[in-house]
């Protein structure tokens, strides 16, 4: 019989469990909350949250709202969201990761305080992403982006440089940038570089790999919106060939299971364990009722 393990790091971060048991309390008490954004970036746990009252709503329906109250997630919030709450009365319930708000906090200093006005503020991070435009919001939305090397031609090097980085993005390619950036910056320019990768993600990586190359087959559960799941599973894909992204027991394909013997599986920092759990379930029942195989006359 194969051996089914579920990774023992895998599941929730500290700042979204701290987001969800906050949704869960106001719940409970009164049967509705409304959310900014989803809450985590995985579909099965937003359903599950809005099937007991949690109602995510976008900001241009948080301008609409009034006397209300308003959960803001783990990915933090640029100082116009606060703005609109003060004058719509409505209560915050606020969530924003920890490592999230001391990395908005020291953007803020810098940009306001701490360099000169030509100065470039510069975060490593996905274009769009929600803790990225907290990020943005820290400089009056006069920060460059960069989600890669590739993009760093769209620095000035004639000017003092503050890079920083959004907390989930790899520590590795934050490096080569840094190092990039060095090599490119003008005599007399400043160049600051702030790593603010969240360690408690970035240490996934190493006990990630490991335990994809002690499995002949892994399964890596995650929701497709997950920054930090698409990191993870590529380092599962390069340790183990042998690695699927699926979102749920239903994405399986059983002949992925065909003759393994070890069977891991693993997710996000986004992904609940109640979802890992029912993937281990559903391979457990495909193995156990897989037909035997006819032998001829």
């Amino acid at each position: 019989m194969a051996i089914i393990e579920i990774e023992k790091g895998s599941g929730f971060c500290f700042g979204v469990t701290t987001a969800i048991r906050k949704a869960e309390e106001e719940l409970n008490k009164s049967g509705h909350l409304y959310c900014l954004g989803d809450i985590v970036h995985n579909t099965a746990e937003v359903d599950r949250l809005a099937s007991s009252g949690l109602e995510t709503i976008t900001h241009e329906q948080l301008e609409e709202l009034h006397d209300v109250k308003v959960l803001l997630r783990a990915h933090g919030e640029p100082p116009e969201t606060y703005e609109t709450a003060r004058r719509n009365n409505i209560e915050i319930i606020d969530a924003t990761c920890p490592v999230v708000l001391k990395l908005q906090q020291r953007i803020h200093t810098t940009y306001h305080n701490g360099c000169k006005p030509e100065a470039q503020i510069v975060i490593y991070g996905k274009r769009g992403h929600a803790e990225v435009l907290g990020l943005v919001g820290q400089t009056q939305g006069r920060a460059t982006v960069i989600e890669n090397i590739g993009e760093i031609d769209n620095i000035d090097y004639s000017r003092d440089i503050y890079l920083y980085s959004q907390t989930t993005k790899s520590v590795q390619e934050f490096q080569h940038i840094v190092e990039e950036i060095k090599r490119r910056v003008q005599p007399g320019v400043t160049f600051r570089s702030v790593d603010t990768i969240c360690r408690s993600v970035a240490n996934r990586i190493p006990q990630i790999r490991q335990f994809a190359a002690q499995h002949e087959l892994i399964l890596f559960v995650s929701g497709a919106k997950s920054s930090n799941g698409r990191i993870l599973f590529a380092e599962c894909k390069d340790a183990n060939p042998e690695s699927y992204l699926i979102s749920s027991e239903v994405d399986i394909d059983p002949a992925w299971l065909e003759g393994k013997e070890r069977i891991g599986i693993c997710g996000a920092t986004s992904t609940p364990r109640w979802l890992m759990q029912q993937v281990k379930d559903a391979v457990q029942h495909i193995i156990e009722t897989k037909p035997e195989v006819q032998q001829g006359c």
